[in-house]
């Protein structure tokens, strides 16, 4: 039976780093993943550029059940530290918005990066490589061979069974299966009575009923900037980012933003023209104007989407389908409102298949802020799979990077010799 210090499951961001850095740190690494590519959610990410952090990230861009948990690994492993090694393997990158930075080749230069840093660590890798069954030790408890070697866990593998001091979970979370996602570290979580936050999906478009959303339908393709909202009065989020119609609801940025905070049942809040005072600029065109409403809804809104409004409104008895100089006050009041506090209720979203992340997953109370350790000795949990969910823009890697490195830093002071 082979024997590591430690064993990764996963190959994606958060696990080809850890392995990585942890091997320079003289622990003996194998990674392990089901998949025959590493990496392919970096490799898709971001247009195929790799959004791979953000120039400001704090606690505050990550949503979870303890929002403080995040603070002490990003604090740790900052934006400026990943991108000191990007310089020490010359990849170029541009910030593209609100402080996104992008690989200005390809997402491949992340990949060829963490398999380097693998190499230099000489992290042993198996894939495709699927685990079957984990079993725990306790050195102290058992002695003999297990005292003798620091073995704790025997992993069952379909390339043979390996034995190991540490196991490190890097499963990710159940977004976009057809990639690989699945939940195998929910698994080994619960088989160690480690607990769960729900799961759910997040960074995700949002759908609506079909007969109340036909209307809007046709406005697929359509962009526009808005300031979107969700939440009551204490704990809404408000996002400013595009939003983009679809054939069945509403996606961009700014919809992928606030579906990490969208609860099932709950409404959101849409501003359509979140620079415009609009009860000011209408009652200002009506008193130069004889334009029609909806011509001067298009000199603020895309007109096609101008139309549809004034089509939508007047189909709910507001008459809005006239010059704007015949409309009265009340109507016009009613129309800003209208544009100003869109309120929508979503029937739903389109799931894992098109979420970019999951939210929910290992509980942080059972895990260490420092270290990533879970309260079963010798197993860690890093990136998504546990609850801590980002912000689109970056922010996702980021943990990635900073929970990986937390956790081999932990490994290599837990591990050492003397230790």
């Amino acid at each position: 039976m082979q024997q590591f210090d430690v064993v990764i499951v996963g190959a994606g961001a958060a696990g080809l780093f850890c392995a990585g850095v942890a091997g320079q740190l003289g622990l003996k690494v194998l990674l392990l993943d089901h998949g025959e590519k590493v990496a392919e959610k970096i490799r898709i990410s971001g247009g195929g550029r790799c959004n791979f952090t953000n120039l400001d990230v704090s606690s505050a861009n990550f949503l979870s059940d303890n929002p403080r948990f995040a603070k002490s690994a990003l604090s740790r492993y900052t934006p400026r530290d990943f991108l000191a090694l990007l310089g020490r393997h010359q990849i170029a990158f541009h910030e593209k918005h609100k402080g996104q930075l992008f690989c200005d080749r390809s997402a491949e230069d992340i990949i060829t990066l963490l398999l380097a840093e693998c190499a230099t660590g000489g992290v042993t890798r198996w894939q495709p490589c699927s685990l079957k069954a984990v079993r725990y030790s306790d050195a102290a408890a058992d002695g003999d061979a297990a005292q003798v070697t620091g073995t704790r866990y025997e992993i069952d593998t379909s390339q043979g069974t390996v034995a190991s001091k540490a196991l490190v979970i890097a499963t990710g979370g159940l977004s976009i299966p057809k990639i690989g996602a699945t939940d195998l570290g929910y698994r080994i979580a619960k088989q160690f009575d480690i607990p769960l936050v729900a799961t759910r999906p997040a960074l995700v478009p949002l759908t609506f009923d079909e007969a109340a959303w036909a209307p809007f339908a046709q406005l697929s393709g359509l962009s526009l900037p808005v300031e979107m909202a969700t939440g009551g009065k204490k704990d809404t989020m408000r996002f400013r980012e595009d939003l983009l119609f679809t054939h069945r609801g509403l996606s961009g940025p700014g919809v992928l933003q606030i579906s990490s905070y969208w609860q099932e049942g709950s409404s959101i809040r849409l501003n359509l023209a979140p620079d415009t005072d609009m009860v000011a600029f209408l009652k200002e065109a009506k008193a130069r104007s004889r334009k029609r409403i909806a011509n001067e809804l298009a000199s603020l809104l895309p007109a096609r989407l101008a139309d549809t409004w004034v089509e939508q409104c007047t189909s709910a008895g507001q008459s809005v389908e006239r010059p704007i100089n015949e409309a009265p006050d009340k109507v016009l009041n009613l129309l800003a409102e209208r544009i100003a506090r869109w309120e929508l209720t979503p029937t739903g979203s389109e799931g894992y298949r098109k979420a970019e992340v999951t939210a929910g997953g290992v509980d942080t109370k059972a895990l260490s802020g420092q270290t990533l350790e879970s309260r079963q000795p010798g197993l860690y949990f890093i990136g998504e799979v546990v609850d801590v969910t980002g912000w689109l823009g970056g922010y996702n890697f980021q943990w990635a990077w900073a929970s990986a490195f937390a956790c081999a830093q932990g490994l290599a002071a837990s591990l050492k010799p003397g230790s």
